[in-house]
């Protein structure tokens, strides 16, 4: 566990959206506390498996504590992480989008989870929320988002749901944006597929402009943040009380998904079809994942890096789902964009 007085002080340009004074330490001693919460839910729930922890270290500044889950019950394979790093040189991932933080040291703290459970019925998750400064830039980012193998349209719902709820108590359109957002983001090109049913994503909030802060100016999500248009600034205690409240939300969006579904039973072809589709949630963090990215750029810990690839997958050549299957019906309606918090009406 690292001491928040390693950390660099970094000047930061006098302005309206400063962050607080002790931003640095109080993120981090959040983020920490997320882990805990989570891990402790995640081994009661599961009742068998242990989190094993291991502490690391970063020669050019930081490091975290990584604590994984292996051969539980309901989980073949959880990683919890909690990181804080810090230096002089800023990996091109981040100068590639905000340019003016060049030439000043950086610090980043966050915590991120993959939960891949062994019952194909029960969807597979994946959170990370991250905090970054480097002179006079700071934000906050991250986001959660649900990846399901045989698609229940009452627990998308239930997801959606609880994740907007958590939204709503800070502004009517956060999740309005972020959902599309995470549509937007979590989607692989070479496949023509979202990941999964998504979820919420956000980045670069740093209380200043439109919500959107992304890459497309012409998707779905900045097109609807252009329609609420500028809204008024938020502060840096505003913004860090959102991703509190988005951070906690994971376990009651996400435990009773699990408690209704581990234990149905399953066979060899719903086992195959699960480590098929656990091959698209390795080509997209290979791939686009942003966090792996920046991960791999700054040097950090490799085995707690790549943590949120499964224990087991495959990959099969040309398939095609049988028509009008649970399988048919994951390509042709789960993995295409949706309104998952009016589906009920939707049906009608």
């Amino acid at each position: 566990m690292l001491s928040n007085s390693q950390t660099p002080t970094l000047a930061v340009e006098s302005s309206n959206f400063l962050p607080a004074p002790d931003a640095q330490a109080r993120v981090s001693q959040f983020m920490q506390q997320l882990q805990d919460e989570i891990t402790q839910a995640l081994k009661a729930l599961d009742g068998v498996g242990k989190f094993q922890e291991d502490s690391w270290q970063r020669p050019e500044g930081g490091g975290g504590r990584s604590r994984i889950l292996r051969d539980g019950a309901i989980f073949e394979q959880a990683g919890v992480n909690f990181s804080e790093v810090w230096g002089s040189n800023l990996p091109p991932s981040i100068l590639a989008q905000r340019p003016e933080a060049k030439g000043h040291g950086f610090y980043a703290t966050g915590t991120s989870l993959v939960l891949h459970p062994r019952n194909p019925y029960v969807p597979t998750v994946h959170l990370n929320y991250r905090y970054f400064e480097a002179g006079p830039v700071w934000w906050f980012g991250g986001g959660a988002d649900l990846t399901p193998y045989y698609p229940f349209a009452e627990d998308a719902a239930h997801f959606h749901q609880t994740l907007k709820q958590a939204c709503d108590q800070h502004h009517s359109e956060y999740y309005p944006v972020f959902k599309r957002w995470c549509d937007e983001y979590f989607y692989l090109k070479h496949r023509d597929e979202t990941r999964g049913i998504g979820g919420l994503f956000l980045d670069y909030q740093d209380g200043q402009g439109s919500i959107y802060r992304g890459p497309d100016p012409n998707g779905e999500a900045a097109d609807y943040s252009n329609q609420v248009g500028t809204i008024a600034p938020r502060t840096w205690e505003e913004l860090f009380a959102l991703v509190q409240d988005c951070g906690r939300a994971l376990l009651p969006a996400y435990v009773p998904i699990v408690k209704r579904r581990h234990g149905i039973e399953y066979g060899d072809h719903e086992r195959n079809f699960q480590l098929y589709r656990r091959g698209r949630y390795v080509e997209f963090n290979l791939v686009y994942d942003r966090g792996t990215i920046f991960g791999l750029q700054t040097n950090g810990r490799t085995e707690s890096i790549l943590m949120s690839l499964p224990p087991l997958v495959r990959w099969e050549y040309g398939y095609k789902p049988e028509p009008n299957t649970p399988e048919a019906e994951l390509y042709e309606t789960f993995l295409k964009p949706q309104d998952w918090i009016n589906w009920k009406i939707n049906q009608q």
